[in-house]
């Protein structure tokens, strides 16, 4: 099997963002640049939020899901990093969201054009 090549890990920590959460999600899966890993972390979420996000993730395979016990979004956002897979990680709240859909695709190119240095995935898994 094929590995898919992940430039951006985009990480959102969730606790109970139900009003807020398909128009961040919405602004991350319509961006230009495809290929990025979609890592939302639930937060022993009380509301609807975990449900949203099973809905989401069968209309886009990049959505990964995980559900924890509420530890607060430095431990969601730190596991997130722990299971990323792309080239650079990108921190978004679930009440958030980007102002346009070729955001990721900038950062990303303009990254690689200035050599920012960056740990790759092998090097991240110390």
């Amino acid at each position: 099997m094929k590995k898919k090549k992940i430039d951006i890990s985009v990480i959102i920590p969730i606790f109970n963002s139900e009003k807020f959460l398909s128009k961040c999600l919405n602004s991350v899966i319509s961006q230009s640049l495809k290929t990025i890993e979609i890592i939302c972390i639930d937060d022993g979420s009380t509301d609807n939020s975990l449900q949203i996000l099973k809905k989401l993730k069968d209309f886009d395979e990049r959505l990964i899901i995980i559900h924890q016990e509420n530890k607060g979004p430095a431990i969601s956002r730190n596991l997130g990093i722990k299971i990323s897979k792309g080239k650079f990680i990108a921190f978004l709240d679930s009440d958030d969201l980007y102002p346009n859909n070729f955001i990721l695709e900038l950062m990303f190119n303009n990254a690689i054009k200035n050599k920012k240095s960056y740990y790759t995935y092998e090097q991240r898994k110390i």
